[in-house]
């Protein structure tokens, strides 16, 4: 398939898929080497959390914007300059040994990071726009993109291993010089024409929005949800987000155009970007805890049985588009979503089998890692696809707003359910009645698999409560892709277009299936 690409075209597609790779690392590579800034930064639990939180927070706060700037001024010239500050912004993480100079590059990074995966999709709705070469162009976006994600784990702990943590940083700065190139001959030049001037007051309002939400998901068990300072912040979220209504609705030029939503395909797609990111992506962070805490396994064997949850993800997504392509989106992406839940459902019944391994985990994680690629491709190309190919840049980021801010949210989401199913047990299991605090202390530790050596009739009671807690998160995840895949698949068949308008234009004509 790739021979009847042109050079230009296949030089793009490369270019695009080395930043979905970094983009994808920079998430999942970093779990692997926190232990390691712990004791060479001498960055506490707190500090930790950031250094993850403030790249999602980051890329969640950038990705509408970005998307109406590159419509504005193009989407080749935002593309290069993100490329550009990712990898400046990767050699500073790689040559600092300062914690809070780690976590303000690690912010930046993720500015960087959001405007490339927004460039990504719009760069490859506009050069492949034909069926068959724009299936195998996001098919082979899928398979990197997913490389970068399902494998960061094993890859970090490597370059930890065989050099040291700073190279899971200075890596992208070689990674970004090469992509720039390529980039720079072979994307073709892109923008709205009609994006005459930019929604200044949308894109700071929904910005605020987003970094406070993603601020009090993230924070809100430390400072206390009904505590002063989080009702502070939930607070000027919400406000934002009724003044980014307000502008959108009275903006000539808004950058979210609630219309998009009339279009059935674009719906029934983003529902599909949600699904995704309340089960399968935020339990990747959880699954090796699982697999090492619970399983006993080591950090290596942990790695090689998480590629049962990963590899389905690179196989899949081009037989996906060729689905798509035969049976259409609105049969496949809530097939793909049903699979998903399946797949953690028998993953919880794998986790409570006596004894547990990764053998009885094996189906589920298959499972949900075959529904995931069966999803990912055809969602990214259907809600680019359905709407007028000038406003793609504002299509791309609702889909990976969609994807970003529901990513985060569940992350947070998920370890509350982990935490408070280990507590659970712990309350049942326990002769004495303890102290509430203590007991949330001792389950945190738990869940964060950071208690040390145990008795063997202590290690048995963590492992029951370990076993119920991600119990309780799987069954989360399970009934959450079910219920989004029924949701997505009535909006598929559900006929929004009214007679005499198309939802795409406005124009009068006939309304058809």
């Amino acid at each position: 398939m790739i021979p009847a690409f042109t050079r230009r075209s296949t030089i793009a597609l490369a270019a695009v898929c080395l930043s979905s790779l970094m983009f994808g690392l920079e998430i999942s590579s970093i779990p692997a080497i926190l232990p390691t800034l712990e004791q060479v930064l001498h960055a506490d639990f707190p500090q930790l959390q950031w250094i993850m939180n403030a790249y999602t927070i980051a890329v969640t706060t950038v990705l509408m914007a970005i998307g109406t700037l590159a419509d504005r001024y193009g989407r080749k010239r935002i593309f290069l300059i993100a490329i550009a500050a990712f990898g400046a912004t990767s050699l500073i993480c790689g040559l600092t040994g300062n914690v809070s100079v780690l976590i303000l590059a690690r912010f930046l990074q993720g500015l960087s990071g959001g405007a490339m995966l927004i460039c990504q999709i719009a760069i490859l709705s506009h050069q492949f726009r034909e069926g068959q070469p724009r299936a195998v162009a996001f098919g082979w976006w899928g398979i990197i993109f997913g490389i970068g994600l399902g494998f960061g784990p094993i890859i970090g702990g490597a370059i930890v291993a065989v050099s040291s943590w700073e190279w899971v940083f200075l890596v992208h700065v070689l990674l970004g010089a090469l992509t720039f190139i390529l980039a720079l001959g072979g994307v073709q030049e892109s923008r709205d024409p009609q994006a005459s001037s930019l929604d200044i007051a949308g894109m700071a309002t929904l910005s605020l929005s987003v970094f406070f939400l993603a601020f009090f998901i993230t924070q809100g068990p430390e400072l206390g949800f009904t505590s002063t300072a989080a009702l502070s912040v939930i607070g000027i979220s919400i406000g934002s987000f009724i003044a980014f209504l307000v502008a959108e609705k009275t903006s000539q030029r808004p950058m979210f155009a609630f219309s998009v939503f009339r279009i059935r395909a674009f719906s029934g797609a983003i529902i599909g970007s949600v699904a995704m990111n309340i089960s399968f992506w935020p339990f990747m962070i959880y699954l090796p805890i699982w697999f090492q805490a619970g399983l006993g396994y080591d950090s290596v064997s942990a790695g090689l049985a998480l590629l049962a949850y990963t590899l389905p993800t690179l196989v899949v997504p081009p037989l996906a588009e060729r689905l798509s392509l035969r049976y259409q989106p609105g049969a496949i992406i809530p097939a793909g979503l049903f699979t998903i839940g399946l797949g953690f459902i028998l993953m919880k019944l794998g986790s409570a089998a006596t004894p547990a391994s990764w053998l009885t985990m094996l189906p589920g994680c298959v499972l949900a890692g075959v529904g995931l690629g069966l999803t990912n491709t055809p969602v990214t190309n259907t809600t680019t696809g359905s709407v007028p190919s000038e406003r793609v840049g504002m299509a791309s980021g609702i889909d990976m707003s969609a994807r970003m801010i529901s990513l985060a949210l569940n992350i947070a989401i998920m370890g509350f359910i982990l935490v408070s199913g280990v507590l659970a047990h712990l309350k049942d299991a326990l002769p004495t009645p303890s102290d509430t605090a203590h007991l949330r202390s001792l389950a945190k530790r738990i869940a964060a698999s950071s208690v040390g050596s145990v008795p063997e009739r202590s290690g048995a009671l963590i492992h029951e409560a370990l076993a119920q807690g991600f119990g309780w998160v799987m069954l989360y995840g399970g009934v959450g892709a079910w219920g989004l895949a029924l949701f997505s698949f009535l909006v598929f068949r559900h006929r929004t277009c009214r007679p005499g308008t198309t939802p795409q234009t406005g124009e009068t004509v006939p309304c058809t299936k």
